[in-house]
């Protein structure tokens, strides 16, 4: 690809070149073309003698200044108008060596020589014009051509940065940036490594040459003068346009694949150099501008780093709180169970035998003591309905299935539930099911008027995969207060993702996804 200067500066100077360039080889044509035009004209004259007359002559010297002039401009046809008069007296003009005696012969060799230089102004002004146009031609081609790069690069920089702002996953980033970036620039083979603390560097992604050659994943210690190696320790772009005098393996297998010459630009993440781009050539050298247009790509690299490395750390930061909120629940459970529920029952256990005690002469202290025992089996029910709703034991002894067959029966409508894994999965995976579950059987009963509801749970590879469907009303929507919107959170902060379907009419899905084991 040859090498375009950028802007209207940049094309304005190229014009001003040109033409400086086209005007001085201009003359020289121009003045080498009357040294071979005068000299032969002159001759072939002599040898007709007589056979033509002054003014043919003059016409036929004048034709030889017009062809001057075309070749030239006017410079140099002046000045073969001048040598032409001077030819003309010396040779045609008797008597010779400049003798002119007569006066018409004088008016006619100055009349020659204004008419030439009149001529050659008209002529030389007409081919400077068309060289112009020829220049301004060529200029404009090569700004339609500049202007197609740009926006080549400018579609493939949207392309990646679209990739970015949807937040996919860092190789596939780093397979579309090596991709547009051999495209756009017309590199040969386009690498993307990362800089490893302990200095070696990992190649990420490599388009151009046998994978096997830069397996992704592989280890690489690069010594100078390797542009990437110099990019890697300086933090600044490197160009090297002869690889021969390159040492290591890694030089030896871009050698042996064609790699001559190439340029590599750094990726900075957040103040820190976090790795390199390097784009090679196997033929000629790459443009003068080649580093700064990789700069735009290295700019999206370390942006899609950043995000990645941001949605991890809040990853990372739910899935904590959702792990604290579990152990919280499950204690509080474990609490109301093995204490507060235990002491109730205890007391109840108590008001039975007081009142199985009481003396049939105080029939009103009997009864009391009956209803306050009724009252107390009926609040250690609701305890029970509380800590099963903070964390229900069976899930943790029976697991995920035995615990959604028991929400099923407590359920007011009923539910079909099909467990078809074995696979227990992680504690946070089942309490985040059976939380989804349960909430979504709540909407269902609530607000669905559903007459039954379905409960599936399979495996599907490394996923857990949950589906809670009903025949209600339909139109549910999540984002309006329902408690769905805190599942959500919960099911992403584990890795896994939930959607609700809901079309109005044809009742609701709730389709959820987990990793068996999350990070």
């Amino acid at each position: 690809m040859p090498t375009v200067p950028r802007g209207p500066v940049a094309t304005r100077l190229r014009l001003t070149t040109l033409r400086a360039a086209i005007s001085w080889r201009r003359r020289f044509a121009g003045a080498l073309t009357g040294l071979v035009v005068l000299p032969l004209l002159t001759a072939g004259l002599r040898q007709l003698g007589d056979a033509l007359s002054l003014p043919s002559q003059m016409l036929l010297y004048l034709l030889a200044v017009v062809v001057v002039a075309l070749v030239g401009g006017l410079l140099p046809a002046l000045t073969a108008a001048v040598a032409a008069a001077a030819l003309l007296a010396y040779y045609f003009i008797p008597p010779d060596n400049f003798a002119v005696a007569d006066l018409n012969d004088v008016v006619a060799l100055v009349a020659f020589v204004l008419v030439a230089g009149a001529v050659s102004s008209l002529v030389g002004q007409a081919a400077r014009r068309a060289q112009e146009a020829e220049t301004l031609a060529t200029v404009i081609a090569a700004s339609r051509e500049e202007l197609r790069w740009l926006a080549d690069e400018q579609a493939a920089l949207r392309r990646v940065a679209t990739l970015v702002a949807r937040g996919v996953p860092a190789a596939e980033v780093f397979a579309a940036v090596a991709q547009e970036v051999g495209s756009v620039l017309g590199a040969d083979a386009t690498t993307i490594l990362r800089l490893e603390p302990d200095g070696a560097s990992t190649v990420l992604t490599r388009v151009g040459d046998p994978p096997e050659e830069f397996p992704v994943g592989s280890r690489w210690t690069l010594e100078p003068p390797l542009p990437v190696a110099v990019t890697l320790r300086t933090g600044q772009p490197a160009r090297l346009d002869d690889f021969s005098q390159t040492t290591g393996d890694y030089s030896a297998r871009l050698l042996r694949n064609g790699i001559r010459s190439g340029i590599s630009a750094p990726i900075v993440v957040e103040g820190r150099l976090w790795g390199a781009i390097a784009v090679g050539a196997r033929h000629g050298r790459l443009p003068a501008d080649t580093e700064q247009r990789m700069a735009g790509f290295t700019e999206l690299v370390a942006t899609a780093m950043a995000n990645a490395d941001s949605r991890a750390q809040l990853t990372a930061s739910r899935a904590r709180i959702v792990a604290a909120a579990d152990a919280t629940r499950r204690r509080i459970g474990r609490d109301l169970h093995d204490g507060t529920q235990q002491r109730l029952v205890s007391l109840g256990l108590e008001l039975r035998v007081a009142h199985a005690t009481v003396p049939s002469e105080l029939p009103e202290l009997r009864a009391q003591i009956s209803e306050i025992a009724n009252e107390l089996t009926g609040a250690i029910e609701e305890l029970r309905e509380i800590a099963r709703g903070i964390h229900p034991a069976i899930l943790s002894e029976g697991g995920l299935g035995a615990a959604l067959r028991t929400l099923a029966r407590r359920t007011a409508i009923p539910v079909e539930v099909d467990i078809r894994t074995d696979t227990r999965p992680a504690d946070r995976i089942e309490v985040a099911a059976y939380y989804v579950a349960s909430e979504a059987l709540t909407n269902t009963t609530k607000h669905a008027n559903a007459a039954t509801a379905h409960v599936t749970v399979e495996q599907r590879d490394t996923l857990l995969r949950l589906s809670i469907r009903d025949d209600g009303v339909g139109g549910a929507d999540p984002t309006r207060g329902s408690g769905l919107v805190g599942l959500r959170d919960r099911v992403q902060a584990l890795g896994g993702t939930i959607e609700v379907s809901s079309p109005p009419g044809a009742g609701t899905t709730i389709l959820v996804e987990l990793p068996l084991q999350p990070d």
